[in-house]
């Protein structure tokens, strides 16, 4: 379950407080005061010692209550928590807050199998309580009620609850929901995330996250939520002990928080350090949206709290405004001589209320100039209250002149007042120029974010891949019950997905590498002689590697030495025979690394960076999650020191960066393809001018994972479905069907063209064939875990698309279908709808529906004909059709 019967406890109607009580200092009590203060529905006290509680009766069980409610608060002890959840599923109820901690396994179990049973959802157990502030509800043991507001929270802390409760009381800050999830048995930050996503009275989401769970859950839900409004999060653990290092350099440098960070920056989730940047990030937030550019200019009348300013904005990745000649001007015209006739705007310490609005008037009038930063410091000459009463008199919502205000008055027993006085007008006032620099930079992060999820690849190129090869070479070492590849097996699979590895010849004794060798001395060069083992993987520490072999005798005798050297450490046994390649010698090539960990909540995570013997020390690696685009590959590069040696220096040529894209996009697609590869790694991946080539690599197997040709069940977000592709013969012409990518977005203005202004009409509701960009990025970007579109493209033009959007449970998906007004009535759209109804039914969706104009019978003749049932929409012109899928949950 995700979203199912979750209205019933973000939005209910009544509340019953199942162990209410009037001892004082009682969770029970303290509760129920809380609900009872201004809860404006029915509310109810359950608990057999009592008749009534504070003027109001008090029922011995819920189904004594005299209606069933919608919201069940559970603060009794933790052994009677099981039945109750029994009591209320029979009563009818189907949402729970359990208040209860220190409930044991088979307790939970049984809690739990009472839940399922009836459908009940829970949050908790081991929770503060729940607030819904718009409603006046405060289900909870704070110790004061939150304002209403738009922000909303999710915690699984509640110590955490009652602190940010406490601080946006002082700060004028109010929140729509505030959800302790507890211990997360039900309930977890995934599903509050689809539900505030829907959410119209929710502008922003903070979360404090302590763990995730259904990896795959929370990153769709969080990317669906960040495409709508910012999320926002506190993680700690950033140094927290690493998990037992893998066999791999990947798995020694894969931190948890790394994975955890590449998680977040990949769902557009604004990841910040602690508390106090929440707290500053959610001022921000509150009061404006993302800040498209960050161009600041700061008004201050001390010089030195500007310039500490400057240096807290640029860490941040703002920009320090250029002010034009005609702000300059204006600003001559107001300030006194002595100004800084320059950003930041130095007022001076004397600075009147008056000056300090004419300058920040001036300011905003700037086209270059995005945002204003005021700040004050408490000096014998001006009053910091006066100042910021003449600032909040011409400001609209925290902005004046249509752009942004913010506000730091620093200092404490000067500057409260003024603080209240800003805040009360809706500019953000933070209290430093740091935590200022740090909320400027949340706008700038939630702007990067959203513009990452909007993304659109380059040219989408198939990647060159023998899957067949790749599968078989896996199959083999798995039925030796092997978990480990040989190198030269790693190699070969590498080399089926297009890899480029070095030439060589794999013989099974060291009479044989003198043929071997003579064979690839034909080329010219030296050789490589290394040892093949399927059980040992450090060769070079057990002196299994020989370079710069010149001749093929030379090759004879390195191999017998390689035997010797294991010989002797009694390993001789292990040697499985020998593998002689070609000596790649590049003078211009960097050493790179390519990896894949398997971190434990997010699946297989790959990694890029510096390579060679030091990689740990020198410790230049970034992380991303798989499925990876073109995009992402030259972000990750990006991010990294080395992409800067890779950009050419001195006499240093360019590196082929479309290599390593196209190395780093192979190693995804394999992970795709093989589930059972539970680790990863070259190093190094040689890289110059000419290309790319891999000089060592070794695979892992886990094989209790699923074969080849499985879905990969651990990656946290579901790749392209790619098996869904087929072709279809039409009227003599031959259609190509698959899942849309983002880079169709590139398609649809010819397709457009291609569709009358009556279709469209039909279709949209308005004749209109000009969508703007971000509905084009939104209808070709999809998660694929939730929603599908399924395009036919004739000779690669779009031809007709079908799609459906599902909600979180996936008991319903609304279809959309459109076709090429030159190609309608030729089976083209009956075929993709066809495509969709399988996928549909593979995916158990419980039902597809649509809204159709009632004059459109070609589509309403088409959909009946497929078994879809009809009923009158919610005008007369409209028509709602639904075909049931799967038998729903």
């Amino acid at each position: 379950m995700t979203i199912r019967n979750l209205d019933r406890a973000f939005a209910p109607r009544s509340v019953a407080v199942i162990g209410a009580s009037d001892v004082p200092g009682k969770v029970g009590a303290l509760l129920f005061a809380n609900v009872r203060r201004s809860f404006r529905g029915p509310i109810y006290a359950v608990n057999p010692k009592y008749s009534s509680l504070w003027g109001l009766p008090c029922y011995p069980e819920v189904r004594a209550l005299p209606e069933v409610p919608d919201l069940c608060v559970i603060v009794t002890p933790p052994v009677s928590v099981p039945g109750l959840i029994e009591s209320i599923g029979t009563a009818g109820s189907r949402a729970a807050v359990v208040i209860t901690a220190g409930i044991d396994a088979q307790g939970k179990k049984a809690m739990m199998e009472a839940a399922g049973r009836h459908g009940v959802r829970i949050i908790g157990p081991n929770s503060i309580g729940f607030l819904a502030p718009n409603l006046g509800l405060n289900a909870s043991f704070t110790h004061i009620d939150a304002r209403p507001g738009s922000l909303a929270l999710v915690s699984q802390s509640g110590a955490i609850v009652s602190s940010i409760i406490d601080w946006a009381e002082a700060e004028g800050i109010g929140f729509s929901q505030i959800v302790s999830v507890g211990d997360m048995l039900d309930v977890d930050i995934g599903d509050c995330l689809n539900m505030l996503a829907q959410d119209s009275a929710t502008s922003a989401i903070l979360l404090y996250v302590e763990s995730i769970s259904q990896a795959r859950k929370f990153m769709s839900a969080a990317r669906a939520a960040s495409r709508i409004k910012p999320v926002i999060a506190v993680k700690p653990g950033r140094h927290a002990e690493a998990a037992q290092a893998a066999q791999t350099h990947t798995g020694a440098l894969a931190g948890a928080d790394g994975v955890v960070e590449a998680a977040l920056q990949r769902a557009g989730v604004i990841r910040v350090g602690d508390l106090h940047d929440l707290f500053s990030a959610a001022e921000i937030t509150a009061r404006f949206g993302a800040l498209t550019s960050g161009r600041v200019a700061i008004v201050t009348n001390g010089g030195g709290a500007g310039v500490l300013a400057v240096d807290h904005l640029l860490d941040r990745g703002a920009a320090l405004a250029s002010l034009c000649p005609e702000t300059l001007a204006s600003l001559n015209a107001i300030l006194p001589p002595t100004w800084s006739h320059a950003n930041p705007i130095d007022i001076i310490g004397d600075a009147p209320p008056k000056r300090y609005v004419g300058a920040i008037e001036a300011a905003v009038a700037d086209p270059g100039v995005d945002l204003v930063w005021a700040m004050n410091c408490p000096t014998a000459l001006a009053e910091p209250a006066a100042a910021a009463k003449a600032v909040a008199g011409k400001c609209e919502q925290g902005r004046i002149g249509g752009k942004p205000v913010m506000a730091t008055w620093l200092g404490q027993h000067a500057a409260a007042e003024a603080r209240r006085t800003l805040n009360a007008v809706g500019i953000a006032s933070l209290d430093t120029p740091s935590e200022a620099a740090q909320a400027i930079g949340v706008l700038l992060d939630r702007q990067r974010l959203t513009d990452q999820l909007q993304r659109v690849p380059g040219t989408f190129e198939t990647l060159h891949v023998d899957r067949a090869s790749a599968a078989a070479v896996i199959k083999k070492v798995a039925a030796a019950n092997r978990t480990m590849l040989t190198e030269v097996e790693a190699k070969a699979v590498l080399g089926s997905y297009g890899i480029a590895v070095p030439a060589s010849v794999t013989v099974a004794s060291a009479d044989d590498v003198h043929q071997a060798a003579a064979g690839l001395l034909h080329e010219g060069g030296k050789l490589v002689v290394k040892m093949v083992s399927e059980t040992l993987t450090h060769k070079s520490d057990l002196g299994g590697v020989i370079i710069g072999v010149p001749t093929a005798d030379a090759a004879a005798e390195a191999a017998r030495t390689i035997a010797e050297r294991l010989r002797a450490k009694g390993l001789q046994h292990q040697l499985n025979g020998f593998v002689v390649q070609q000596m790649i010698t590049r003078p211009n090539a960097h050493e790179l690394l390519i990896g894949v960990a398997d971190d434990p909540v997010f699946g297989p995570v790959l990694m890029f960076g510096a390579g060679g013997t030091a990689v740990e020390v020198i410790a230049d690696t970034t992380m991303e999650l798989l499925p990876v685009d073109d995009v992402l590959a030259q972000a990750m590069i990006g991010r990294t020191r080395i992409s800067r040696l890779l950009a050419g220096y001195r006499d240093r040529p360019r590196a082929d960066h479309g290599s390593i894209v196209n190395a780093l996009k192979a190693v995804s697609q394999l992970l795709i393809d093989c589930p059972q590869i539970r680790a990863l790694d070259i190093n190094p991946l040689l890289v110059d001018e000419a290309g790319a080539i891999v000089l060592d690599a070794r695979i892992e197997l886990d094989l209790s994972r699923p074969p080849a040709g499985v879905a990969n069940p651990a990656l946290a977000i579901r790749p392209y479905p790619a098996a869904w592709a087929k072709s279809v013969d039409l009227d003599g012409e031959r259609y190509d069907i698959r899942a849309i990518r983002p880079v169709d977005a590139a398609l649809y203005p010819d397709f457009l063209a291609g569709i009358s202004a009556e279709d469209m009409r039909l279709r949209f509701l308005v004749p209109t064939k000009d969508l703007p960009r971000e509905t084009l990025i939104r209808l070709t970007q999809l998660d694929y875990d939730r929603d599908i579109a399924f395009v036919a493209l004739d000779q690669g033009a779009l031809a007709g698309i079908v799609r459906y959007a599902a909600d979180p449970d996936r008991s319903k998906a609304e279809f959309g279908l459109m076709v090429r007004s030159d190609l309608q009535g030729k089976g083209l759209g009956k075929k993709l709808m066809e495509h969709l109804i399988a996928y549909g039914r593979a995916e158990k969706v419980g039902e597809l529906f649509g809204s159709i104009m009632r004059e459109n019978r070609r589509m309403l003749d088409l959909v009946q004909a497929l078994g879809f049932s009809a009923e009158p929409g919610q005008t007369r012109d409209t028509v709602i059709v639904r075909l049931e899928l799967a038998e729903r949950c």
